[in-house]
């Protein structure tokens, strides 16, 4: 989908006044209902629709504003109703809740009749799970598991008892929705809502199931199974479509965001798609070299310290990172060399040190007087 902005036509420090005139100026130049002869003119209606819904919304387009669609779900949908879903049924919803309709029908004269806009669809959910550093790099499979609102067996989800069926709606005759006559500047005005009395269903249930008491649905533990997939951070979210709640009277699922949360590693430490080591070597090492074996999440390394190694200093193994979230290849493995310095000697340490020092001119200690018992003693 294009930018939410360029669909709206504004720009992005738009106020929410400017987003809302907006939205009505396109609104009325993409309705379907203007441009029968355009078959595109419906999904693009939709598209402007979705980019209202995200744009009016303080939070999720706070959300767009720093990750995009990915922020508010992505696609159509996201992390909230639909368009239809927010309006209440159709296209014809929608337009009649910025400017009325007209006769029954569409302000542009299609003159339509609406049937009942069916069961709701189900909430949303969102869960925070908690992966391992391992899982997060390689990717994995998890349990994850909640309680949600489930079709009821009993009824079969139509909330009505046994041997017992929805009937019609008397109070708005089974069409879903109740129409209004007001009178405006611009003359008679008729606009439709959700019938009180049935919930926009149609049906009302004179004897409801004992299991669910007429809501169709029932809460029970439910268990999901995951794919993680390689590369995710802390922050990452993972959205299930049609995994969330169940909607009352056989309404549809709605979604079911996974937030995930990464649980430290004690040796590795995540840049990006690069880990980061630290590689503790003596001062002995570091003057003179070394060789050793370096851990690794795929298995051992050969490590080769040279000569002269200053703290600090950062070998790459390359292609042994972080896998790359929807891409190609890996990250790298960044070992950085510590210098440890001992804080303990013994006497002949401390002898074979100042001997060093003093080859090399080097003031040690903090005295001129029985400087070596003063090294000595600090060390002991």
């Amino acid at each position: 989908m294009a930018d939410f902005y360029d669909l709206l036509g504004v720009s992005r420090s738009a106020s929410a006044d400017e987003i809302k005139k907006a939205y009505r100026k396109r609104a009325r130049e993409l309705h379907p209902d203007a441009n029968p002869d355009d078959p595109t003119a419906e999904a693009q209606f939709k598209d402007l629709a979705r980019a209202y819904q995200v744009l009016s919304d303080d939070s999720q387009r706070s959300r767009y504003d720093q990750f995009g669609e990915a922020g508010v779900g992505g696609g159509t949908g996201g992390g909230g109703p639909s368009a239809e879903d927010m309006f209440g049924g159709g296209l014809g919803d929608i337009f009649e809740t910025f400017f009325g309709g007209s006769g029954g029908g569409s302000p542009f004269g299609g003159g339509r009749q609406r049937g009942p806009s069916g069961p709701p669809r189900g909430q949303d959910v969102e869960v925070i799970v908690d992966v391992d550093f391992v899982q997060a790099v390689f990717g994995d499979q998890i349990d994850v598991e909640l309680k949600l609102p489930v079709r009821c067996d009993t009824c079969d989800g139509s909330g009505a008892g046994e041997n017992t069926q929805p009937v019609r709606c008397s109070e708005c005759d089974g069409s879903g929705q109740v129409q209004r006559v007001r009178q405006s500047l611009l003359g008679q005005m008729v606009t439709a809502s959700p019938c009180q009395r049935c919930g926009g269903l149609g049906e009302v249930i004179a004897s409801p199931c004992a299991s669910c008491r007429g809501e169709g649905r029932v809460t029970e533990d439910v268990t999901y199974k995951v794919d993680i997939p390689a590369g995710v951070d802390t922050g990452s979210t993972l959205r299930l479509t049609r995994r969330g709640a169940a909607g009352p009277r056989r309404g549809a699922k709605g979604d079911l965001y996974v937030h995930l949360r990464v649980r430290p590693d004690e040796t590795y430490t995540r840049d990006g798609d690069d880990l980061v080591t630290e590689v503790p070597i003596s001062i002995a090492q570091a003057a003179l070299g070394t060789s050793m074996e370096l851990e690794t999440l795929d298995g051992t390394e050969d490590l080769v310290i040279p000569p002269g190694t200053q703290p600090g200093r950062e070998f790459v193994l390359k292609q042994r990172g972080v896998h790359r979230l929807q891409g190609r290849g890996r990250g790298d493995l960044i070992a950085r060399v510590r210098v440890d310095v001992p804080t303990k000697l013994s006497d002949d340490e401390v002898d074979m040190l100042s001997a060093y020092a003093a080859g090399r001119g080097e003031s040690v200690g903090n005295g001129k007087e029985g400087l070596f018992s003063r090294i000595k003693s600090a060390f002991n």
